[in-house]
């Protein structure tokens, strides 16, 4: 028992003696021990350096080798990369090499026969995955790990190929990195697992905690709700919103309500933010990934605006817009970037940051969609300019919905009563919406309007109907917010002078009891009505292509279909609604004892003095001609000069392929035209001679099948040839149509990111860090992907991504 004892006590310093201090040079010498791994361990160990797996380079000429990262974090950072996969880049054209007399190039297609091989287009060389992961300082193979491959002549060379050579037989140390990486990823063999096994039960136990904080997490992310609350603690009335939730879970399944909270090891409980933070990422990661795949292969276009968020940072949207393999055009929310300065070449960078770490290629780019800033759509400096140099397909449409907002504010600028009319619209909704007692007043005035109107049959009743409303005001940014001003001025019109009326008599103040009576008086004139009932007019027929360009399946030609129309439109009216217009406003200036103008008398502006009149008209051609003609005219002209992409080459030629009217205006020769001018990296000169002859099949099948007549938009064209499988026969004019439908129309769908942003970051949430914003944003917006992510999906990735002390498998 005595030896027993004084073995349990033997200390280390029993084997090794411990050095005694020393002061002798030669001791310490380099040439007598390396210390450069003794360093570099002593320091991982005494100082954890962290780093983002998430932004890791994937170049392999570029990134940092693995022995290079500090110990503790090298599986991790493994593990990180092994998730990524192979850096494999899909070009259209790979650099040209001279080798002899002859020039070669990399092959995309070696990457289906070698699964491991990675591409360097910086380098314009060939390396190898796993022995990247795993090489030591000393490299088995620097060719493919550290300097690069770039012999191209010796990979097509049977039996001599350096591809297979590299790879070699069963233990070459290739295929012990390949052996490694299934190792790694097979948690349940690691040493600590198998000293620590858990029975199937605690593992169960284990995943079904989990699995409550996953669908927590999920739940709160698609609300948009907070996750922690001020006080966590067990003596807390309200722990915030995922600790309650995992409770309320709890309460409804007894099995989850005994291994959750107070009931979980406390090495086990998932409830830390670092653990909420990780699955929300492994969520967010996922959505992105769906989205990769929907891409596939396809050509794409991005979408991009910036704007300021609660804390003052500029953060950047990115959304992708493509066509996916069933036809169906898609405006995926993508990432959001928090950028120093809005200079292109920033913005540049980070955009092509996240296309690089998502293995999406500049060169399959057909599109960029920006406002008309100076930084985004210069012709020389700007970021369309810069991403035009790296490919000269991706053809940047400045925003439709921005360029129709420039329009109609710069047509109501241009006419001084159309400004000034706004301008007092602007003052009387401020007026009488200012003050919760006048809103109040307001809204029973309306209450009294409405069961007056029922009751003496002026209104029908029904579910929905003769709702009590309030002014709307007119923002800056949204033209279409202008219209419901107006129209809720219209509905809410004998309300509003109710209760300007009732400040007039009893105003709290002289001032407020002159400029009730002011804005009474410019309600009660004739000029006001008549404008308010023609920028109703005008407006009602801009308002639906303000609407439609809200879409996200509206392709470029459709809404060059809508932008005509609504010209079309502006100019019948102008013809031909002035009387019927005139007739309407007499009536209700009638109603309300309005004094109308004798229509044939002369009109006289300014002061009516005759010295300050220049010329000698009626009210009648002040009114016709003056405000009605002038208002339309403005808004054509602007209209005219804002969307003049008619006389665009690219979009009249592909014109050719819109099937309204039955095809109407097919013409082969102006396809064929499009493709070759506007898209030559994407067709073969063999298959550009494969075109001609699939437009003339295609003209005698397509146009005259019953499936495809009565469609109008070629978005439509493109979803019938995919459920018809003509789109494999056809596959190059499909293919032609799905570059089309690429082409951007407006950036609504960056807009409604930054409102999202809006309702997930906000001033009591203002300290959130980027990356879970931009986790959070994407689980918000496109909910319809993370919904579907299966839960124990979740818990497997979670439990490789590190070392957990719960066995999850």
């Amino acid at each position: 028992m005595e030896t027993q004892g004084n073995k349990r006590r033997k200390t280390i310093f029993s084997f090794f003696k411990p050095r005694e201090p020393t002061s002798t040079s030669e001791e310490h010498s380099p040439s007598n021990i390396d210390i450069s791994n003794c360093n570099d361990q002593y320091s991982s160990k005494s100082q954890r350096v962290e780093i983002d797996v998430d932004s890791l380079e994937r170049d392999p000429s570029i990134r940092i080798p693995i022995w290079q990262h500090p110990v503790n974090q090298r599986d991790e950072i493994r593990r990180a990369y092994i998730k990524m996969g192979p850096y494999q880049p899909i070009m259209p054209v790979y650099p040209r090499t001279e080798s002899g007399q002859q020039y070669r190039r990399f092959q995309s297609s070696w990457f289906k026969q070698f699964s491991w091989l990675e591409y360097s287009p910086s380098k314009d060389a060939a390396f190898c995955f796993p022995c990247f992961l795993f090489e030591n300082k000393k490299a088995h193979y620097p060719t493919f790990t550290t300097e690069g491959f770039k012999s191209w002549k010796r990979v097509n060379d049977g039996s001599r190929c350096s591809f297979l050579l590299h790879t070699g037989g069963p233990t070459s140390p290739h295929n012990n990195a390949v052996n490694s990486i299934d190792a790694l990823m097979n948690l349940t063999q690691h040493i600590d697992k198998v000293m620590n096994v858990q029975t199937s039960e605690e593992v169960q136990k284990n995943r079904l905690r989990l699995m409550a904080t996953i669908e927590s997490i999920r739940w709160l992310s698609l609300q948009a709700c907070a996750f922690r609350g001020h006080d966590e603690s067990l003596s807390s009335n309200n722990c915030g919103n995922f600790i309650e939730m995992i409770r309320l879970i709890g309460r409804m399944n007894g099995s989850i309500d005994d291994v959750v909270l107070e009931k979980a090891p406390k090495n086990a409980k998932y409830t830390s933010p670092m653990i909420q933070k990780e699955i929300l990422h492994i969520m967010a990661n996922k959505v992105r990934n769906k989205i990769r795949e929907e891409i596939g292969d396809a050509k794409f276009c991005i979408l991009v605006d910036e704007a300021k968020d609660t804390s003052n940072k500029e953060q950047m949207a990115i959304v992708l817009r493509f066509v996916d393999v069933a036809g169906f055009l898609r405006e995926r929310f993508f990432a959001i970037v928090h950028v120093t300065d809005t200079t292109a070449l920033t913005l540049k960078k980070e955009i092509s940051d996240v296309l690089d770490r998502n293995n999406l290629q500049i060169s399959n780019m057909r599109g960029q969609g920006y406002d008309g800033a100076s930084n985004m759509s210069g012709a020389w400096n700007g970021l369309q300019a810069l991403f035009l140099r790296d490919c000269p397909y991706a053809y940047y449409v400045h925003c439709f919905a921005h360029r129709l907002q420039l329009a109609l504010v710069v047509a109501a600028e241009r006419e001084t009563s159309i400004w000034l009319f706004f301008s007092k619209l602007t003052s009387i909704v401020n007026l009488v919406s200012a003050s919760p007692k006048r809103h109040t007043e307001l809204r029973s005035a309306q209450a009294i309007e409405i069961a007056h109107m029922v009751a003496t049959g002026e209104r029908e009743t029904g579910r929905g109907c003769n709702q009590i409303g309030s002014l709307h005001r007119a923002g800056t940014t949204r033209w279409s917010s202008h219209f419901d001003s107006i129209c809720s001025l219209i509905d809410m019109y004998k309300a509003v002078i109710t209760v300007l009326e009732s400040m007039v008599n009893e105003g709290s103040s002289n001032s407020l009891r002159g400029e009730a009576s002011g804005s009474l008086i410019v309600m009660r004139s004739f000029d006001f009505i008549f404008i308010l009932y023609v920028m109703h007019k005008i407006m009602g027929i801009t308002d639906l292509l303000c609407r439609a360009l809200q879409h996200k399946s509206l392709d470029i030609l459709n809404a060059m279909d809508l932008v005509s129309s609504t010209k079309a439109l502006l100019q019948t009216l102008r013809e031909e609604g002035f009387d019927s217009l005139l007739m309407n406003v007499e009536s209700v200036c009638t109603e309300y004892d309005i004094e109308i103008p004798n229509m044939n008398a002369c009109y006289k502006g300014a002061t009516g003095r005759s010295c300050q009149q220049k010329d000698s008209i009626t009210f009648e051609h002040y009114y016709r001609v003056g405000i009605f003609k002038a208002a339309i005219d403005f808004q054509v002209t602007e209209l005219n000069s804002r969307f003049n992409d008619g006389a665009v080459e690219l979009l009249m030629l592909s014109s050719a392929l819109e099937p309204k009217d039955n095809f109407k205006l097919f013409n082969a020769g102006l396809i064929y035209s499009l493709a070759e001018k506007f898209y030559p990296g994407d067709f073969t000169a063999q298959e550009m001679h494969y075109l001609r002859s699939q437009l003339e099949h295609y003209k005698c099948d397509v146009l005259c099948h019953e499936s495809f007549q009565n469609i109008s938009t070629i978005y439509e064209l493109c979803q019938r040839l995919v459920e018809t499988n003509k789109s494999q026969n056809y596959n190059l004019i499909d293919r032609l149509i799905r570059l089309i439908l690429t082409l951007p129309v407006s950036t609504a769908t960056t807009e409604r990111s930054f409102s999202a942003m809006k309702l997930i970051k906000t001033a009591i949430r203002n300290k959130i860090e980027e990356d879970f914003l931009a986790d959070s944003m994407i689980v918000y917006i496109e909910r319809e992907l993370a919904e579907n992510i299966d839960s124990d999906s979740i818990i497997d990735e979670f439990y490789s991504l590190k070392n957990r002390r719960a066995q999850l498998q």
